[in-house]
């Protein structure tokens, strides 16, 4: 069975609010059956990235607010959240810098699993990982909107809804338990320890001033990282230009493991198609909101994608992707795109479609979908 991915192009012809990307958005919202999917005084969490200092290429907070109105049309109580991925009142603050507030979006903005970031569920996961422990304002959660900003990934080459499921919606850790059954175990899959190679390192102190947790310091001309304050996030590895820090996975562990996340997640919830998927394709940068610094575009913008289905949703938003021509000026200026390769798997050097597979192998959706132009 195929499933139903709405499309809105970026492209606009007419010189009017209703026939703007913002306002047919607007109006798209308003067909997607809300009052089906939400119970009037429920609680609703509308699951975002809130970008980092320096990534000011998020979804703007104008789009954000037309869901939270959507969801307050029918009697819902939204609040836009994540969970910890820097220290969670940093986490806050950079939120506000980025335009995420009560006053911009007309809900409160919270982390998901507490101002400690130590709020969470641990749950049964799969082979891979054993147990995950879900952010509390998800794990009790009837229903769910998961927007997700349309980008590239170092290592999962794309960043969609299933990765914002998989790493958004697990915690870094559980109350008085370590970082093995927080996301970053996705990361570290074959091994506790990164290897630090000696003989590459020039200590630029890249990975220093990058790690959230202030893990990695230099010590006698050594690269040394605390086991206790290690949240095996990665960005180390991911920011060391010389590579002399390496993460111990591998790609197919690694894509394997964040659909076995997403499927965490999504257990916790009775009846998934209570979850709506609202992919922007807008400002698609080669890296992950995440990261210090936001680059230009690699690709133009091409619109806006929503569906109860994160596998098709993804699937469909990289298809689009695909059919673009690389931006000049950028990262990808001169790259060609072909049928089996997308310009994020060529910059990265990694499969993007890897974690989409193993989501449509573990059943959380369909890459058979139908686009319907909106």
């Amino acid at each position: 069975m195929m499933a139903k991915v709405h499309f809105l192009s970026a492209r606009v012809y007419k010189w009017e609010y209703k026939h703007s990307l913002l306002g047919r958005f607007e109006t798209l919202l308003k067909k997607m059956e809300f009052d089906k999917r939400i119970r009037e005084g429920e609680l609703i969490p509308i699951k975002t990235h809130f970008g980092s200092e320096g990534a000011n290429q998020t979804i703007k907070p104008s789009f954000i607010r037309k869901i939270v109105e959507a969801v307050k049309a029918v009697g819902g109580k939204p609040f836009v959240t994540d969970s910890t991925r820097i220290q969670p009142y940093e986490y806050l603050e950079v939120a506000n810098q980025n335009g995420y507030n009560f006053s911009s979006l007309g809900a409160p903005v919270i982390i998901a699993d507490g101002i400690f970031g130590n709020d969470s569920v641990t749950v049964k996961a799969g082979e891979l990982l054993g147990e995950v422990c879900i952010p509390s304002a998800v794990y009790d959660a009837h229903s769910m909107i998961v927007i997700s900003h349309f980008k590239g990934h170092i290592q999962a080459g794309i960043g969609g809804a299933i990765k914002n499921l998989a790493m958004g919606g697990v915690s870094y850790h559980p109350r008085g338990g370590d970082w093995k059954k927080g996301r970053g175990r996705m990361h570290f899959l074959i091994g506790d320890k990164m290897k630090w190679i000696k003989e590459k390192c020039n200590l630029c102190k890249t990975c220093v001033n990058i790690c959230p947790t202030d893990a990695v310091s230099v010590e006698d001309e050594k690269i040394v990282v605390s086991d206790k304050d290690c949240w095996r996030c990665g960005r180390c590895s991911r920011v060391c230009p010389k590579e002399a820090l390496i993460v111990p996975q591998t790609d197919i562990l690694f894509h394997k493991s964040l659909a076995e996340g997403a499927k965490a997640v999504l257990d916790t919830f009775k009846d998934k198609k209570k979850i709506l998927y609202i992919n922007f394709l807008l400002d698609i940068q080669p890296e992950c909101d995440c990261m210090s610094v936001c680059d230009v575009p690699v690709i133009q913008n091409i619109g806006i994608l929503v569906g109860e289905d994160p596998v098709a949703i993804d699937k469909a938003s990289l298809d689009l992707v695909m059919k673009e021509k690389t931006l000049p000026s950028s990262l990808a200026e001169g790259i060609e795109q072909t049928r089996d390769q997308d310009v994020f798997s060529i910059l990265h050097k990694k499969n993007s479609k890897g974690h989409i597979q193993e989501a449509e192998n573990l059943e959380l959706g369909t890459q058979k979908y139908e686009i319907v132009e909106s």
